[in-house]
């Protein structure tokens, strides 16, 4: 605003009749981004129009098998191993992203060949060679190398469909997830553990306080997607007799041969629980992320505080002072 006694120039008048436009003015419509969503919302009905009516899907039979008692028996077994095996792998997985991160160049390397192994070699296969490990060993023993042995073992005891799965998708997963959080640690300043130590902090309480709260944001992410991906991964154990949701699927249509309704079934309740992991996944990602949020509204308000004149006095825009 001008004060009394204040004469304004031409170009001050420019600047802020300029000032006043922009302020007032308006978004041009997005035709093109709602004739986009039309013709999305088109295909879409259409497709789903098609598959609704097509009889080939039998909907009759997907909605009388769909809550079986042997469907939702073989669902438990999937979220059982999903669970089992995830946690199993993100414990192995943390041991072997602090190994490969280690001063040990003895952990390095025996972490990078675990990692260079189950990697590189398909879970299909791992799964088919944990549940014929008898084959190639009949007994396990634990005892001292080339020493007295502790304690033997029948493999065939030991080695049911039950561990023969969770062995093979624990054991996978752990050389993934090992590179995902060794990814997030490093992600992290290296500068804030070192002023930690310097403060007093051990190396494992400064990994546990500072450095792993701050990964977690680019942790989350990917684990999501793993843990996503272990859902889909336990089909596979239907290969070794593995009772999870795929095997009673198959176990109904060999015996009824109505394969693509029960297949849809199985479709079905895949799209349903990793639809509810998207969701959580999402929740999770939105409370480790609530620092970024305050650091970008703190740059916002020194950007805005940078922006006012070095005589103090803000302009006028539109009759208000901004």
């Amino acid at each position: 605003m001008n004060t009394p006694g204040q004469t304004r120039t031409p170009t001050a008048d420019a600047d802020e009749a300029r000032l006043h436009d922009v302020a007032n003015a308006h978004e041009p419509l997005p035709w093109g981004r709602w004739l986009a969503w039309a013709i999305a919302l088109g295909v879409g009905a259409n497709l789903a129009w098609i598959i609704a009516r097509n009889p080939a899907f039998e909907w009759h039979v997907v909605t009388r098998w769909f809550s079986a008692r042997s469907i939702v028996n073989g669902l438990m077994v999937t979220l059982g191993l999903t669970v089992v095996s995830m946690l199993i792998g993100v414990l192995l997985g943390l041991g072997l992203a602090i190994a490969r991160l280690s001063e040990s160049l003895l952990a390095r390397q025996l972490a990078g060949l675990y990692i260079w192994i189950f990697r590189g070699t398909p879970l299909l296969v791992q799964l088919i060679f944990w549940y014929n490990l008898s084959t190639l060993f009949p007994q396990l023993s634990i005892g001292v190398p080339f020493g007295p042995t502790f304690g033997t073992w029948n493999t065939n005891e030991l080695i049911t469909p039950l561990t023969a799965a969770i062995a093979g998708l624990a054991l996978n997963e752990a050389a993934y997830m090992a590179e995902i959080i060794r990814a997030g640690l490093i992600s992290v300043d290296s500068r804030q553990r070192e002023t930690a130590m310097a403060f007093g902090m051990t190396r494992a309480r400064a990994m546990r306080r500072i450095v792993i709260p701050q990964a977690m944001r680019a942790i989350v992410p990917p684990t999501g997607n793993q843990l996503i991906s272990m859902i889909k991964a336990t089909s596979l154990v239907s290969v070794i007799a593995m009772g999870d949701l795929l095997y009673s699927v198959q176990a109904v249509y060999n015996r009824t041969f109505e394969v693509i309704p029960l297949l849809m079934v199985a479709v079905l309740w895949y799209l349903l629980v990793t639809s509810m992991l998207n969701v959580g996944q999402s929740a999770i990602e939105r409370y480790y992320a609530r620092g970024e949020g305050i650091k970008a509204t703190r740059k916002r308000a020194a950007s805005a505080f940078a922006s006012v004149p070095p005589n103090g006095v803000a302009r006028s825009v539109g009759g208000q002072q901004r």
